[in-house]
């Protein structure tokens, strides 16, 4: 009589192989996705540290002239970090010798404000 045995072989089955790619398909895609936000947030970051400096430089640029700006709206532009910047100063009587500058920053032809820094300034 002929007694046939089943070995076993040792290794993982055609099915156990799709699934663990499919498991490491859907890992990758989570972690490229991930990478992609965290690289957005980086820029936006970046835009609105340096619009930041941008509106920095303005008040600097005012305190060094040492005469009180004049009350109204004021708006130029600065390239700074090789990026043209809009800005955008208003300037209102607060009280008896003081004015307050209200600065806005945004990336010159968008409308998007990035940064606003408020500062006072006496007369």
């Amino acid at each position: 009589m002929l007694s046939f045995r089943r070995e076993r072989r040792r290794g993982f089955t055609l099915v156990e192989v799709l699934v663990a790619l499919a498991v490491l398909a859907i890992a990758l895609t989570a972690i490229l996705r991930s990478l992609g936000q965290a690289i957005d947030v980086t820029a936006e970051l970046r835009d609105r540290t340096i619009a930041l400096w941008v509106a920095q430089d303005a008040v600097a640029l005012r305190r060094m002239n040492g005469a009180a700006p004049s009350e109204g709206v004021q708006s130029g532009e600065r390239e700074i970090a090789g990026r043209r910047w809009a800005w955008t100063e208003e300037t209102k009587d607060v009280a008896a010798g003081l004015r307050r500058l209200n600065i806005d920053v945004k990336r010159a032809g968008d409308g998007r404000n990035l940064a606003r820094l408020v500062s006072f300034m006496g007369t």
